[in-house]
C-alpha cells in the first residue's frame, strides 16, 4: 500500500539541467534503497543512481560526475539532480524503492509510475 509519486521530467536543451523528485506515501515504516533507473526506447532498464541505507551513493558510468542522487528521511523523497544533460539522457525515468510497511516483516520493492526527460535542441 504504498505509492511512489515522481515529478521533475521534461525537456530540457543539452547541458541544461533538471531535477526530479520521487514521494514515498502510505504506511511506512522504512525505506532501506532507493534508487532511479531510466528506459529509452528500444534499450533495456537501466539503472542509474542508488542509494542504500548506511552506504554511499553510486551511479551508472555514463552519468557519474553529472547526476547527484539524495534523499530526505522527513519527507520519504528521493531527488535525481541531472546536470550537463545529454541527448543520451532521454529516456523514461523511474523511481524504485524498497520500502517495508507499516505492520510488515521485509521490504517490498516499489515502482513510479515514470517520468519522460527530453533531452533535445
Amino acid at each position: 500500500q504504498v505509492l511512489l509519486t515522481e515529478s521533475g521530467g521534461g525537456l530540457v536543451q543539452p547541458g541544461g539541467s533538471l531535477r526530479l523528485s520521487c514521494v514515498a506515501s502510505g504506511s511506512i515504516s522504512s525505506i532501506n534503497v532507493m534508487s532511479w533507473y531510466r528506459q529509452a526506447v528500444g534499450k533495456e532498464r537501466e539503472l542509474v543512481a542508488q542509494l542504500i541505507t548506511g552506504t554511499s551513493a553510486s551511479y551508472a558510468d555514463s552519468v557519474k560526475g553529472r547526476f547527484t542522487i539524495s534523499r530526505s528521511d522527513a519527507k520519504n523523497a528521493v531527488y535525481l539532480q541531472m546536470n550537463s544533460l545529454k541527448p543520451e539522457d532521454t529516456a523514461q525515468y523511474y523511481c524504485n524503492a524498497y520500502v517495508t510497511g507499516a505492520g510488515s516483516h521485509w521490504p517490498l520493492s516499489y515502482w513510479g509510475q515514470g517520468t519522460q526527460v527530453t533531452v533535445s535542441s
